[in-house]
Parts: structure tokens; C-alpha cells; sequence
């Protein structure tokens, strides 16, 4: 049995949900991973008299696609969909069916109008939480266009196949035999990659907002929230929605919730949104503000909107070390997600940069998986809590080395070391390896602002305790401002703050 009696209990709630039948053809042989696979689909094929099981050969062994009776899909999971893409099986189990997926009409079309042979492969691992939303996008193009087709293929299933590809982040994605991109994309990303994204004149007869938000994480969905229920004309742009929470994978500390994961958190908040009927405006970034009679935001493809008000809530990115080799390998051995991509790593010696919580995190975690993990940290001393280097100073395959400075990733089609300089002495060391995870902090996304509203030194935007910045009608919320402390539950709550104060300076002014 592959399934435990909770998924079991849970999967037989969705498979009622199925609107069609469904032909799962099996390609396997007689190694382990078929074996599970087998009974993997054989488990499922008896939950549902609408599911049948029929043995073939595809490209892939060992792999199964999903059909409807008389048409291939193109939807094909090449491994096992267990972990965070077993929500992808299940998905596509109910699309193929005929099951409407939860996807706006005009994207629907969008996918529909595509013309052309366009065949997808993913790569990805069981334990990446980015995966899934690339997974789930490209089975849903395949299910809605039959030019399109999908393949998701499990690295650590086909490690030889991944491996002569140097793939070393995951998702990585090919189209048509080339490389596509890798990293998290949504459904709207990958149409703008193919050439299907909103130009300016999707924007030309918007009329003018009282609230436009900047930014679609925790702050700007609360933001946004907050402004539309006072009743007010409200618009969101953002470049995703869900920003950095993204990216984040457990989340233990969002009160009244016990554990959830970053993209759940997302989709709710988008979901949430949507309820109060706010333009969201997704895939859009910013690049100019100017306050004149109204407040302008000019967004990178040429589009103006204007707004009475606007809440900046544009979050913040994952610092870089900015030394040389980082840029030039980032994918083929440097790495910002160790969730996402440590199993690609498996056996391998990798460094982590950062001595601060993520970083130790993320050493605690790659360490059950690599062969070996060195951390470097800037400092002196560690910044992680001490529970957290209690638990690292434990374990058997972990070297920490403090006070140095990073000052080249090495490597020639891949990493192949790290040096750094020792601070007390100036020696250059260097160490042979396989990977590094740069884990040194954020950096607020406000570059673009220039001198258009007051920020810090390292570019954080300065607030009052009503959200308000230098210029008038214009505020700012989350992490991109100059509040002291970075949580989600924070973000939120000064995004509340913020909307409230642009409704207090409209009814003012």
C-alpha cells in the first residue's frame, strides 16, 4: 500500500469529483521505482469505477500519462507523484475528467488560442514546495490545448537523465528540447515567456483608482482588503501574487493557524482579494512613481495608471553576495532554496553562507541530505538562535567556519569550489565542492523609486505610525519599509494600517 488511510480517505472525497473517465496508461518495467508506481496506480484505479489501467510503452520508463478515452492529453508524470506533487496528480486526474479547472475564462482562452507544437518537460524533486504551481500550470496548458504537451520528471527517478543536463535547481523546464527556465513560474508567467502577456494598451481605459496597491505579498493583499471593504474603486499590481511567501515553505507562527505552507497562504490571500472585486493587475512591475494631480505609476511596459492614493507594499528579495562566479552559476551549483533543491545535492559537499536562522536552517536541513556542509559566516560569532546552533554543533557532517569573507564561487560548466578570506589573517582558503546556498538576508525591492519618497540607507522606505511617506497621498506597508521587524503576520497588519491611513487622507483631502 503507497497511500496511508488519511490520503486514502481524503483522495476518495476528490475522485467523487470526477465528471469523465479516465485511461492511465502505464509504461514500467520490473525495477523498484515501477513497482511503487504500479501500485500507486493500481490504488487509485480501484478507488474510481471511472478510472482504467491499461499497460504501454512510453518515452519514459517508468512513467504513466493521463487521458480521456480516445485522446491522449499529453499529460505524463515520468517517476512517482508523491510529496508536494501528489496535489499535481491529483489535479490533473479531475481536469482530465472534464472537471472545470479554478482558473479565470480569459486565461482559459488565452491557453486555447495557442497555435503550434509546444512539448514541456519539468524536472523536478518530491520535496521542492515551488514545483508543484510549474507542474500544475503546464498540465493544465496540455489538458486545455492538444498542441501542447507536458512531461514531469522526478530528478531523483531519472538521476542519469537529470544529471547530463547539469541540472542542479529545480523546477528546471524545457521546451521542445530547450531549456526554458527554472525556479518558480505561475500559469500567467509561463504565457508571458511564450509571447501571451498584457501589453500597454490592456491598461489605456482604466480609470483612476482611490487605492492602487504596489505589490501583491501579505501586505498588499491585507492592504488591498482593507481599502475595498471601505467601498472605495481599488487596484493591485503586482509582478506574483503571493511575493516572498512564496518561497517560504513551513509556516508555524501565523496565529490562529498551526502550520500552513507558503503558496497555500498565497492562493488564499488571492483568493481573498478576488472576494471584494480589486483589480488585480498580475505580471505588471513598476518603474516609475510621480505624484501630479493624481499619482502616477508607470509600469514597465509603457502603461500608466493613476491613482488618488497609493500603498508601495512591494516586499523584499534575497540579498546576493555579489561575488565573482555567483551570477555565472546560479542554477548550475548556487542555489537560494534548499527546500527546493538540497535533494539535488544528495552525496555532494555544499557550502551555506549565512550565519543567521535561514542559514542554519538551511545547513540543519541540507545536512540530511549532502555528504558534507561547511557554513560561513561574516562574523565573529553565529547570529542563529542558540537552539538552532545547539542542533547544528550536533551533527557529525557540518563544519563551521566564522569570520571570513566569501570571494569567489569557482567553476567551469558547474561549481567546483568556494574561496574565501580569512579577516584576522587576510589568507585566501579555498575549498573544493559542489554547490553553495547563499543565505544572507533580504534586500528591499524600492531601487526603482529613486528619490521619489524618502528611504534609509539600505533603501528601506521611511513610514509614520499611519503608513504615510515623505510624499502625500502615497504610503507604504511590509517588508520594503523601514519597520524594524520582517513576519508575515506583521506585513499584514501594517498593511491594514497603511489602507486605513490612505482612507483617512482621502476623506481629508
Amino acid at each position: 500500500m503507497i497511500l496511508d488511510s488519511d490520503i486514502k480517505a481524503q483522495l476518495n472525497q476528490y475522485l467523487q469529483l470526477m465528471e469523465g473517465d479516465v485511461l492511465i496508461k502505464v509504461s514500467a518495467e520490473s525495477d523498484a521505482v515501477s513497482a511503487d508506481m504500479l501500485a500507486l496506480v493500481d490504488e487509485i484505479s480501484s478507488m474510481s469505477s471511472r478510472i482504467t489501467v491499461e499497460k504501454t510503452q512510453l518515452p519514459r520508463t517508468p512513467s504513466f500519462s493521463l487521458n480521456r478515452m480516445g485522446e491522449d492529453t499529453g499529460v505524463t508524470f515520468a517517476g512517482i507523484p508523491l510529496g508536494h506533487e501528489f496535489t499535481s496528480l491529483v489535479l490533473a486526474l479531475l481536469q482530465v475528467s472534464g472537471r472545470a479547472p479554478k482558473v479565470e475564462q480569459d486565461v482559459i482562452a488565452q491557453i486555447k488560442n495557442i497555435s503550434g507544437d509546444y512539448h514541456f518537460e519539468s524536472y523536478i524533486s518530491l520535496s521542492c514546495h515551488n514545483c508543484p504551481d510549474v507542474v500544475q500550470a503546464l498540465n493544465l496548458m496540455s489538458i486545455l490545448n492538444p498542441g501542447i504537451t507536458h512531461t514531469m520528471i522526478d530528478g531523483a527517478a531519472f538521476k542519469a537523465e537529470a544529471e547530463s543536463k547539469n541540472i542542479m535547481a529545480v523546477p528546471s523546464v524545457y521546451l521542445n528540447g530547450e531549456f526554458f527556465g527554472s525556479g518558480r513560474m505561475t500559469l500567467e508567467e509561463i504565457l508571458a515567456k511564450i509571447g501571451k502577456a498584457p501589453d500597454a494598451s490592456d491598461f489605456t481605459n482604466k480609470d483612476p483608482y482611490d487605492v492602487l496597491v504596489v505589490g501583491g505579498g501579505p501586505a498588499g493583499a491585507s492592504t488591498a482588503i482593507y481599502a475595498a471593504r471601505k467601498g472605495i474603486r481599488t487596484g493591485i499590481v503586482a509582478e506574483r501574487f503571493g511575493g516572498q511567501v512564496m518561497d517560504t515553505v513551513g509556516i508555524e507562527n501565523f496565529i490562529s493557524v498551526k502550520y500552513t505552507e507558503g503558496p497555500k497562504l498565497a492562493a488564499s490571500l488571492e483568493e481573498h482579494v478576488k472576494e471584494y472585486g480589486v483589480d488585480v493587475m498580475k505580471l505588471q512591475r513598476a518603474k516609475r512613481l510621480e505624484k501630479k494631480e493624481l499619482i502616477e505609476v508607470e509600469l514597465e511596459n509603457g502603461a500608466i495608471l493613476k491613482s488618488k492614493t497609493v500603498i508601495l507594499s512591494t516586499g523584499a528579495r534575497w540579498r546576493n553576495v555579489g561575488v565573482p562566479g555567483e551570477a555565472e552559476f546560479k542554477n548550475k551549483g548556487v542555489a537560494y532554496c534548499p527546500h527546493c533543491d538540497g535533494p539535488l545535492f544528495a552525496g555532494k559537499h555544499v557550502a551555506v553562507i549565512g550565519g543567521g536562522n535561514s542559514g542554519i536552517e538551511a545547513a540543519i536541513d541540507l545536512a540530511g541530505i549532502v555528504s558534507h556542509v561547511t557554513v560561513l559566516e561574516f562574523m565573529p560569532e553565529l547570529k542563529a538562535d542558540a537552539v538552532l546552533q545547539k542542533r547544528l554543533y550536533s551533527l557529525p557532517n557540518v563544519t563551521v567556519i566564522k569570520n571570513v569573507q566569501t570571494k569567489e564561487i569557482t567553476g567551469t560548466d558547474k561549481v567546483n569550489g568556494i574561496s574565501y578570506i580569512e579577516r584576522d589573517t587576510g589568507a585566501v582558503q579555498h575549498i573544493e565542492l559542489q554547490g553553495v546556498f547563499v543565505q544572507i538576508g533580504l534586500v528591499p525591492n524600492t531601487d526603482w523609486l529613486g528619490d521619489t519618497v524618502e528611504r534609509n540607507r539600505i533603501g528601506e522606505i521611511v513610514v509614520n505610525s499611519h503608513g504615510a511617506t515623505s510624499v502625500p497621498g502615497v504610503f507604504a506597508a511590509g517588508d520594503c519599509t523601514n519597520n524594524p521587524y520582517k513576519q508575515i503576520i506583521i506585513s499584514m497588519g501594517s498593511g491594514a494600517n497603511a489602507a486605513l491611513g490612505a482612507f483617512d487622507y482621502l476623506i481629508r483631502n
